[in-house]
Order: C-alpha cells, then structure tokens, then sequence
C-alpha cells in the first residue's frame, strides 16, 4: 500500500467501528492524493487483517493480508440482494436453533428460482406428514416475507446437499451466466 496516497483502515463490517491491528475486519480505503474525484471511507466489502509490521523483504509500510473473502455474500435473486446470513437467522428463530441448510439458485424459464434445503434435524421428526407441510409453508413464508423473494423450501438428509462431504457449500447456483 502506498501510505502518502491512501488511509488504509480496518473496520467491524457490522458497527464500522476500528478494529486492533492484527484482527480481521473490512478494508475501508480513503484516498489522500486525489484531487478532482477523492474517495472518502470507501468500504471494500472485502475482509483482512492489516500490519505495520515490517516485512521480510524489509519495507516498513503498512500492509493488509490476502482478502480470503467478502463479508457481504449477498445474491442477486430477480433484482433483489438476498444474504444468506438473513436465511440463517430466519431458521434459527424458527426452528430454535440454526439447522444445516443451502441455498439452490437455478434458472427455470429464463427466471431465477431459489430454494432452500434444510437438512433434517430431530425437530422435524414426527408421525403426521401434514405437520411437516405445515412447517415447509410455514418456512416458505417467513423466508419469503424477509427476503422480498419467493422461497421453496425442502426437507433433506444433511448428507444429500452438495459439498456435505467436505464441508457445506452454503450457496450452490446453477444459474446460466
């Protein structure tokens, strides 16, 4: 980074406030050389760490470490960003706990379609398949009324969704690029 052009800072991508040395939060780059067109807190969405320690090369400037990923993994879903993050939290205030879920995003009809695969937990277990028609739409309905978008939701083994083997990939969009 070069200090004489750039305030580089590190912030909680949630409060924005400064976050200590070493720690990881959002780049917020504010540029100190521009002059027609300056750039004042601009917030990367990108998540690092930054140091002043010196580097093994022997520069003393401030640097941040590799960007690994986003703090926003927000989805465009028919023009609306959806944050899987929201998903999350409308499972859990369901359900009273955070089950294993993905999101599946296709293209049907030249329209994004998404769903919603919740893996199985205790929970969901009972005798009558109309209580468990009943928590879908019901799951289908707060989800869709908190992300401004239609929701399916279908109830899987967790060891069926895609990537459980190795690790839960929380988005898999299929969509045509």
């Amino acid at each position: 980074m070069s200090e004489d052009h750039f305030l580089v800072e590190v912030v909680d991508p949630v409060s924005g406030h400064l976050v200590p040395e070493g720690v990881e939060g959002e780049l917020v780059f504010t540029s100190l050389s521009k002059e027609a067109v300056p750039v004042v807190r601009y917030r990367t969405g990108d998540l690092a760490a930054l140091t002043t320690q010196r580097c093994a090369c022997g520069r003393t400037l401030a640097r941040h470490t590799r960007v690994q990923r986003r703090c926003d993994d927000m989805l465009k879903v028919r023009g609306v960003n959806v944050s899987p993050a929201r998903v999350e939290a409308v499972l859990a205030a369901v359900e009273g706990g955070a089950p294993r879920f993905q999101i599946l995003l296709e293209s049907r009809k030249g329209l994004d379609h998404m769903e919603v695969l919740v893996g199985m937990d205790p929970v969901f277990f009972t005798d009558d398949v109309r209580d468990l028609v009943e928590m879908r739409r019901n799951l289908e309905g707060r989800l869709s009324d908190e992300l401004g978008v239609r929701v399916d939701v279908r109830f899987v083994e967790p060891s069926g969704m895609k990537g459980a083997e190795e690790g839960l990939l929380r988005v898999v969009d299929n969509r045509r690029k």
